[in-house]
């Protein structure tokens, strides 16, 4: 297992940030209202907040963090780190975390980093964040986690838009010798990258006019090279096997109960078809396994903190809680983490 033990570390606070325009899935042209119905059943996503052109994941995210400093009470002086995690930042180059470090005020003494992650982005950026806190040598970082992905795709791609919506995430860590051991354990499988992909654009593929010529492959499926894919059943197969056997063994190495030390399961919310598959294939009570997935969609990386922010805010403002978080995508990564976390500072859902 490549598991890390981050020790002295405490997340001080959470904040999520979605823009104000709400698309349903009976909205889509593409789709009749019997197809609609049978997507909000199967897939379980209703509704999703998409922005428009002019908001960038970065918009969103220094929104969730301008907020969540100000009710911490933090002075900006005093952040030490800044971690942008995004498949979808302002630009190729430079990295966002500069210009949000400009954008925002802190200091030139900002220890900056971009990670573009996808799905996993929450827990790598945690643990990345944490590393660099568990000495003592710094004790501030921000987390900003977010991503505008509906964007790289076709819009004619009726297998992708529908599963997304738009956020931007703050978390906020600080040094802490009494905080809880956190530990968490990643996995890749580089061999099925192409499961999820955007095939020309990078220096791989560099983008030319053939590349946004498109292609039609039946069922309501249109793309060009240029835009992201979802190869659907290899993404189903690997999200119901893989995550679900690291979850069970990192439990059975921890000595973790599923029914008595774990007080929330938060899974990255793709769909209710994977969400439900992995809880029956672990056998986790249902009670203790938020969804939000109905309301705002697939939101990659922002996925685990806006379940924090838009399920679990008032039991992780008052009480500390015992989460054991799944996440799985891009790479293909999927990782488990076990955290206790609690008596945050977690505003209200930010809409812009």
């Amino acid at each position: 297992m490549a598991k890390w033990r981050i020790e002295n570390v405490r997340m001080a606070g959470v904040a999520a940030c979605v823009p104000e325009n709400i698309v349903k899935t009976e909205d889509y042209p593409f789709m009749t209202h019997e197809e609609a119905e049978v997507f909000n059943n199967t897939v379980g996503i209703k509704r999703r907040h998409i922005a428009d052109d002019s908001v960038c994941a970065s918009d969103m995210c220094q929104k969730a963090a301008e907020k969540l400093i100000e009710e911490l009470g933090w002075e900006k002086d005093s952040i030490d780190v800044l971690i942008f995690e995004s498949v979808t930042g302002d630009y190729r180059t430079p990295p966002t975390s500069c210009l949000l470090q400009d954008r925002m005020g802190l200091p030139d003494t900002t220890f900056c980093l971009d990670m573009p992650m996808g799905c996993c982005g929450c827990l790598y950026a945690i643990t990345v964040g944490g590393n660099l806190l568990t000495s003592g040598n710094v004790k501030r970082a921000l987390l900003l986690i977010g991503d505008t992905a509906l964007r790289m795709g076709s819009m004619k791609d009726k297998s992708r838009v529908p599963l997304f919506g738009d956020c931007g995430t703050a978390i906020a860590l600080e040094f802490d010798p009494k905080a809880p051991e956190i530990v968490v354990d990643f996995h890749t499988y580089g061999k099925g990258y192409k499961a999820l992909m955007t095939p020309h654009g990078g220096f791989r593929h560099p983008a030319t006019p053939e590349s946004f010529i498109e292609e039609d492959f039946g069922n309501g499926i249109i793309r060009a090279p240029y835009h992201t894919l979802i190869n659907g059943m290899d993404v189903f197969s690997f999200a119901i096997s893989k995550p679900p056997k690291s979850v069970a063994s990192f439990m059975e190495v921890e000595k973790i109960d599923k029914d008595t030390d774990v007080d929330y399961f938060l899974i990255h919310q793709a769909n209710k078809m994977i969400v439900d598959r992995v809880v029956k294939k672990l056998k986790l009570p249902v009670e203790k396994v938020p969804y939000n997935l109905e309301e705002f969609g697939n939101l990659g990386g922002a996925s685990i903190p806006s379940l924090m922010v838009t399920r679990l805010r008032e039991q992780l403002t008052h009480e500390p809680c015992r989460l054991l978080m799944s996440s799985f995508g891009l790479g293909l990564s999927w990782a488990t983490m076990s955290a206790t976390f609690g008596s945050m500072v977690i505003p209200k859902l930010i809409i812009i």
